[in-house]
Parts: structure tokens; sequence; C-alpha cells
């Protein structure tokens, strides 16, 4: 099996973590992931103002790379640049005319974007190509006794257009859990905003959301949570000491990629989890259930 890959900017720098796990478990499942050639920032959001072609370019240009390398399907992990991306390319479908504009920016390409990609996110392939189920065959260290909170934030399930799962109440992280022999915890706000880019200038507004956010979590039961996204590890990762700060009765707890608890559980050496990436250190939570 064989996936077209766009990892993104923060994956090759601060989210190494993402990328290596990602990588390394691939490998584990038998899937070739060849990265595509020549690509650009996805450009980060997707522009909501509908004259404003020009910010469409950084996505649809990668959709031309994958053309350029004979795919049909591009998988990412980042779930930002996974909305950005897909929307972008819905937003090409169903309007030919600004298609045709976008394509006259770039004309120096050579070919045209003709909407015929498909926009895939990691988890979205893992469930429909590789099948959790024989994901679970896989499986060599089982992560008994872990208690995930399965985190999707904004980026996976909205708008609805872009959603592979319920957009209400996502499954498809849960079962992917399951499969890595965890145990999922139901988990109410595992679909609100963190935050997002608040966290710049607003960072107090960031330390609310990850009091309630990971507060949640916890009173569930989670001793780990699990995100598809960037910016939403780094809000409710890093941003935990301003949340300490701010609300002195707050108890913390490790956030993770989904990625890293799947390639712990295949059996990839440690040095592919980049566990020494994180603020709040995950290690005892794993050590104590044998895991590390």
């Amino acid at each position: 099996m064989k996936i077209s890959y766009y990892p993104g900017c923060t994956l090759k720098n601060h989210a190494r973590n993402f990328e290596d796990s990602t990588l390394s478990s691939m490998t584990i499942l038998g899937v070739e992931v060849e990265e595509l050639t020549r690509w650009n920032c996805c450009g980060t959001v997707f522009s909501l103002a509908t004259d404003d072609l020009m910010h469409h370019l950084a996505p649809v240009r990668n959709l031309i790379r994958a053309k350029e390398a004979g795919a049909e399907e591009l998988a990412t992990g980042c779930a930002m640049c996974y909305n950005t991306l897909k929307r972008s390319n819905e937003r090409v479908r169903s309007d030919p005319e600004s298609l045709d504009v976008i394509n006259g920016f770039m004309n120096l390409e050579e070919v045209d974007y003709q909407g015929d990609v498909e926009v895939r996110h990691l988890l979205e392939f893992l469930r429909d190509r590789v099948g959790f189920d024989e994901l679970e065959e896989k499986v060599e260290r089982p992560l008994g006794g872990l208690r995930v909170a399965s985190y999707y934030g904004c980026l996976l399930v909205r708008p609805r257009e872009v959603a592979f799962d319920d957009v209400e109440n996502p499954a498809v992280m849960e079962d992917l859990v399951v499969a890595l022999g965890a145990e999922p915890v139901p988990f109410f706000l595992k679909t609100e905003c963190c935050g997002a880019y608040l966290t710049v200038d607003k960072p107090e507004i960031v330390a609310e959301r990850t009091y309630k956010i990971l507060g949640n979590a916890r009173n569930q039961g989670a001793e780990i949570v699990a995100v598809s996204c960037p910016l939403c590890a780094f809000n409710l990762d890093r941003r935990q000491a301003e949340t300490l700060r701010l609300y002195p009765d707050f108890e913390g707890l490790p956030v993770v990629y989904f990625t890293q608890l799947m390639a712990l559980a295949l059996g990839c050496p440690e040095t592919a989890l980049r566990l020494d990436l994180h603020h709040i250190d995950p290690k005892p939570v794993l050590a104590q259930k044998g895991l590390v």
C-alpha cells in the first residue's frame, strides 16, 4: 500500500514527534509513504472571503504537486493542514470559474489543477484503507489500562463538508484507541476550540480553554490526551504553566499525538516517539503502565 503524503511545516520542526511517530508507524503497517516533492506551506488557515482567491494558491499548488506525482489521494496528519487543503479543494471543485482564475495565476506550472485529487486525513486513511482490525493484528505492545481522552478540536469536524466522521460526536480516534488496546474515555469537550491563535496575544483565553478541556478529561478519568493538531498540542501542553498560574486548582495531563500512541503499541523504537519534545512529560504515566 502506498500514500502520497503532505507533512506541512510544523511537522518538520516543532512537531517532529508527530512526523517521526507517523512514519515509523506506517513502516510497521506496511504502508509506503511518499512525501510530496517541492511542497509548500498550506496557507495555515482557510480564507473565508469569497473574493479572496490569492490565499487558495498555496493549497491548490500542493494539489498540483500530488497530480505531478500521479496521486489521486493526498494524506496529511496535521488537522490544520487537512482543513485548509480540504476546504480549498472543495471551493475550487464547486466553482469552476475560480479554479480557472487560480490556474491562470499559476501559469508557470506545467499542469492545471482539475479538482481531481482527494484530500484525506491520516485517521481517515487508517480507518478506511488500513482498517483498524488489520492494525490491531500488528499491535505488539497493547496499551492495556491506559485511559485516553481523544481531543478532535475544531478542524477535523468543522465545517460539515470537511468532516469524515460524525460532526457532533466523532469516534474515529476512540476506535483507534481501542485497536491499540487502550481504554477510550468519554470526553464531552472533545470538539471544543482550544483557543487557536489567541495564544499569541491573549494566552489567558487559551489558559481558560485548557483549564476546562483538560479538567473535563481528567474528571472523566483520563490519564492522557491524544490530539492530531500541532496548534492544539501547543495550547493544551505548553500553556499548562500559564493555566496553573491563573487557576491554582488546575491539575494537568500529558498531551500526545495519536500517532505516538500508535507507534508505541506497534513496537516502534522509543526514539520515534520523541517524548522529549513535550512540556508535560508523558513518560511517568506510560511507565506506570509498563509501556516505556
